[in-house]
């Protein structure tokens, strides 16, 4: 975080007269983002209050103001009605609709995307199928037709775009590209980073989509007031994410929480070992779940079993019941390496009623040291696409509030690929 430059007004011309050298321009910067901050956090405000709150004298401050009006960041906020007698004090906001984050989760069968504004408010989003067995160029073209489409819908022009970030299964490598997948069939080895890139003017963005989890969790999931976490993303194979001290752990490579890759830990192929304990029983949903196994590794399927489950079908609740004490190796290995205060447990195998994680609790807990909270995400399907917004909100942070260099122009440049990229 910036600290604000914290002193009485009358001290404005010594602490600008003490950075030797004339770097005046260092000073201004950070009075900048630091008024910029506080009005993107703390609400609109008049110039009285916001000289107040960020430390600066009134004249500073009215400065500041005037150049971030100048770069679209800021604007003056119209006289409320029956505000009193007399001039009514002038107030600022600040002006979230300056730019966007466009977030982007790619999988197998789909690709989800979320636009919020700098404030991280949704503003558009859209959805869209995926071949499966598509190759990686035809499955790149359809998620750029996909961001077309979205962007459309949601009236916002691409230039706009700040930052671009995109989740997908797998280890991404710290360029972007995708260096080991086993869900989506053709994607190892993609550069997805460099492939994405080509559409648009700004910074892009690719992460592990359980890493993306844990970001949308703790920014507005079960773990917003948690900084050690694990998110454990059960899908097709389950992925975990940890966030230590607040922030994304990742490793050197990215490949930071991929423990799946040991078989011995029972963490890949979930959903098909989900579907294949499914078998007859003596409860109502027997003869139905039978046939499951048959169908594949489905999520489709997998959800009928989930669904039976929260109905307290014996049959059913017993596949769930294997499946986390075959998962609950590998959950407490994540546990006992970095011991979290709270384990979320999110993807598509955690149905209504989350019977997953309610059979998690039970095997994962007698094996930990230390006690955890094991918690079912609230966040459903949005969460991967939340995570990605938080992932270029964060970096489009990095731009608004930097100090060491002079601010960028607003509007980003027009981008050099067609629309229709």
């Amino acid at each position: 975080m910036v600290p604000p430059v914290r002193r009485s007004p009358s001290r404005d011309d010594v602490s600008e007269r003490s950075l030797h050298g004339g770097d005046l321009s260092v000073l201004r910067r950070l009075n900048s983002a630091a008024t910029l901050r506080e009005l993107r956090d703390g609400g609109e405000s008049t110039l009285s209050g916001l000289a107040r709150r960020v430390g600066l004298s009134r004249p500073t401050t009215e400065g500041v103001l005037g150049d971030l009006i100048g770069r679209g960041l800021v604007a003056e906020v119209a006289p409320r009605p029956g505000s009193g007698l007399g001039r009514p004090a002038r107030r600022y906001r600040f002006r979230a609709e300056a730019g966007h984050a466009l977030g982007v989760e790619i999988d197998a069968h789909h690709v989800r995307l979320l636009v919020t504004d700098l404030s991280g408010e949704a503003v558009g989003g859209h959805r869209a199928s995926l071949d499966t067995h598509a190759r990686p160029d035809a499955r790149i073209s359809a998620v750029r037709a996909a961001v077309k489409a979205c962007l459309a819908e949601a009236g916002i022009d691409r230039r706009s775009l700040r930052a671009v970030a995109a989740g997908t299964p797998g280890v991404v490598g710290p360029d972007g590209t995708v260096t080991r997948c086993a869900a989506v069939p053709g994607w190892e080895g993609v550069a997805l980073g460099r492939e994405l890139g080509r559409s648009f003017a700004c910074p892009v963005l690719v992460e592990n989509d359980a890493n993306l989890a844990a970001l949308a969790e703790r920014w507005r999931g079960a773990a917003r007031a948690a900084d050690d976490v694990v998110c454990v993303h059960a899908g097709l194979h389950t992925g975990a994410g940890a966030l230590i001290g607040g922030r994304l752990h990742r490793g050197r490579w990215g490949a930071a929480g991929e423990i799946g890759m040991l078989p011995e830990l029972g963490l890949r192929d979930t959903t098909v070992v989900l579907i294949s304990g499914a078998g007859p029983g003596p409860g109502a949903a027997g003869a139905e779940l039978a046939g499951l196994a048959s169908a594949g590794p489905a999520l489709e399927d997998a959800a009928r079993v989930l669904a039976a489950a929260g109905r307290r079908d014996p049959d059913a609740l017993r596949a769930v019941d294997r499946l986390a004490a075959r998962m609950s190796r590998g959950v407490a290995a994540m546990a006992l390496a970095l011991d979290p205060e709270m384990i979320v447990v999110g993807g598509p195998l955690v149905g209504a009623g989350a019977p997953l994680v309610e059979s998690l609790r039970r095997h994962v807990l007698p094996l930990c040291l230390s006690p955890v909270r094991i918690e079912a995400s609230r966040l459903g399907d949005e969460a991967i696409g939340l995570g990605a917004v938080r992932l270029a909100l964060d970096r489009i942070d990095e731009d608004l509030f930097r100090v060491d260099r002079a601010p960028a122009a607003t509007d980003p440049p027009a981008a050099t690929e067609p629309a229709g990229r």
